[in-house]
């Protein structure tokens, strides 16, 4: 039977689990609900009908293209990794198949066992500033950790937002196996809103930011900030090569708060954004795009700005973590407390976004691809504005298709 863990939550929407074909998988407290009706994923109602990707269905450089995915899928939750975790945020797999994981508000990163659940503090991350949606928040391992064992972090100081690498050593004491930080990007601006916070490695080896406009929304579109960006750059926090200003890490623009990150099999990079009042977005990142933010919300087909693949109102969604497995995007929602599948062909939507888990779990922060069709889910009832209970906050393993 699909685990369900010790208790499935009676938010009024255990009857979801049905209609999602499941087999037991920040909300924008800053985003109140609303908008214009529409289905979600769907384009507002008075929106161009170029609000699709234009990218081709191939891959990069004309590559074969995978096999579209079915367009009903299914997600069975079968274990769960790890339980009373305390503001969990940015997770990152180890080689061996131990998982670290970051406290936003208590600015540590801890070990966690597979297998066993035990959960060991490895260090304290100085200098975390917790406060409102700031704090420890992404984390990624370096593509040569193998040798180098550096952890990334990106996480909230007094005075920015900043990413720094620590050395991981687990022949230490517990709570003394990382180094000294070494921060490779200061100044991105911070906010008791909109932090944004999440880092990944690309399939060029490059690593990659989201970040947030902090409620300023003039910063998205300021190309000398780092506010409102993804930023892409080397492991040592320079700009790289092929960067849309060969001397910036700004690699596109125009974004509310970028809070995931996933590439496909054909290596194209999506993002998930929270919106404001109406549309929450799943954005395809072209390099020197401009995604809108705060000229427009969800799709426009306006001239110079790039649309969304896909939208939701606000209360389904408050995207956060994305991660990519079985030709799908699997999209973290806060708010709106489910697990979103979005089919994809290329960059072309095979069908409407399918919901899972609505309500089980509570509100869910990241979600992790593990490789085939396994990922890690992260919940986040302890961050303030959930409600959590016994064993909250969780890290599960599902399966899913």
């Amino acid at each position: 039977m699909p685990y369900e863990g010790p208790r499935a939550r009676p938010r009024g929407a255990l009857a979801a689990l049905a209609l999602a074909g499941c087999g037991a998988l920040l909300a924008a407290g800053c985003s109140p609900p609303g908008g214009t009706t529409a289905r979600p994923g769907t384009s507002p109602p008075d929106a161009a009908a170029t609000g699709r990707a234009t990218a081709a269905s191939a891959g990069p450089s004309g590559s074969p293209q995978a096999p579209a995915p079915p367009a009903k899928g299914s997600v069975t939750v079968t274990g769960e990794v790890a339980k009373d975790l305390e503001s969990p945020w940015g997770v990152a797999p180890l080689p061996e198949g131990d998982v670290l994981v970051a406290s936003r508000d208590k600015g540590t990163i801890s070990r966690v066992q597979v297998g066993t659940g035990t959960v060991t503090q490895i260090g304290k991350v100085p200098g975390v500033a917790p406060g409102g949606e700031g704090g420890l928040l992404g984390l990624a391992l370096s593509p040569a950790f193998a040798s180098d064992h550096l952890v990334y972090a990106y996480f909230t100081t007094e005075s920015d937002n900043r990413i720094a690498r620590m050395r991981y050593d687990p022949a230490r004491s517990p709570g003394q196996q990382l180094g000294a930080p070494d921060t490779i990007l200061r100044g991105i601006p911070k906010g008791v809103i909109h932090n944004g916070g999440r880092i990944a490695f690309g399939p060029d080896k490059m690593l990659y930011a989201g970040t947030g406009e902090t409620g300023d929304t003039g910063l998205a579109q300021d190309k000398k900030s780092l506010g409102g960006k993804i930023l892409r750059m080397t492991p040592d926090g320079q700009p790289v090569h092929g960067n849309p200003e060969p001397d910036s890490v700004v690699y596109s623009y125009g974004h509310r708060n970028v809070q995931g990150l996933a590439w496909d099999s054909g290596k194209r990079l999506w993002a998930s954004e929270f919106g404001q009042h109406t549309w929450d977005e799943l954005n395809l990142i072209e390099p020197g795009g401009n995604y809108g933010w705060p000229e427009v919300e969800g799709k426009a087909g306006r001239p110079g700005l790039r649309d969304p693949v896909a939208v939701w109102k606000t209360d389904e969604a408050s995207p956060s973590g994305i991660a990519w497995a079985q030709g799908s995007i699997w999209m973290a929602a806060l708010k709106g407390e489910r697990l979103w599948r979005i089919p994809l062909s290329g960059a072309a939507p095979v069908a409407e976004p399918e919901a899972f888990l609505q309500g089980v779990y509570g509100r869910l922060r990241t979600v992790v691809a593990l490789g085939g069709d396994r990922l890690l889910l992260v919940t986040s009832e302890t961050d303030g504005r959930g409600s959590p209970s016994g064993g909250d906050d969780r890290i599960l393993t599902l399966t899913v298709r």
